[in-house]
């Protein structure tokens, strides 16, 4: 976590950097470059920022900053993920259909979103069992 945190500085630092090279070459008359490099610098601290108090909150040191740890030290739980789910194939293409109605007819986009609504709403209660079932 230390690495990503100097990281996030490291590019916060460069991108407010370039932001004061790239406003004094140009005396500050183009105001798009300056404001895109002071917002990728404010990104870059605030991500800093995040991961420093991240890092205070935990007790000892977290086992990607252990020089000593094992891999088996980071390893947990990283959720379930359905095995053979339909649903989001069904909501891709829904959503297909969806960005084909905007470049050529509202009517394709009404037809997309009644299609993603079901779809979507399968995907959700997939697994619901019991008196309370879809």
């Amino acid at each position: 976590m230390v690495a990503m945190e100097r990281i996030g500085y490291l590019f916060g630092g460069f991108a407010a950097l370039m932001a004061v090279i790239y406003g004094l070459w140009n005396d500050f008359s183009e105001p798009v470059g300056v404001t895109g490099l002071v917002l990728g610098a404010l990104l870059g601290f605030m991500i800093a920022g995040y991961l420093n108090i991240t890092r205070r909150k935990l007790e000892g040191v977290p086992p990607e900053d252990d020089p000593l740890g094992e891999i088996s030290d980071i390893a947990g739980d990283y959720g379930f993920f359905s095995p053979h789910s339909w649903q989001p194939l069904f909501l891709a293409g829904a959503s297909a259909l969806i960005f084909l109605g905007l470049a050529i007819g509202w009517w394709i986009v009404a037809l997309g979103a009644a299609l993603a609504i079901p779809a979507l709403i399968g995907w959700v209660f997939e697994y619901w069992r019991g008196p309370h079932a879809l």
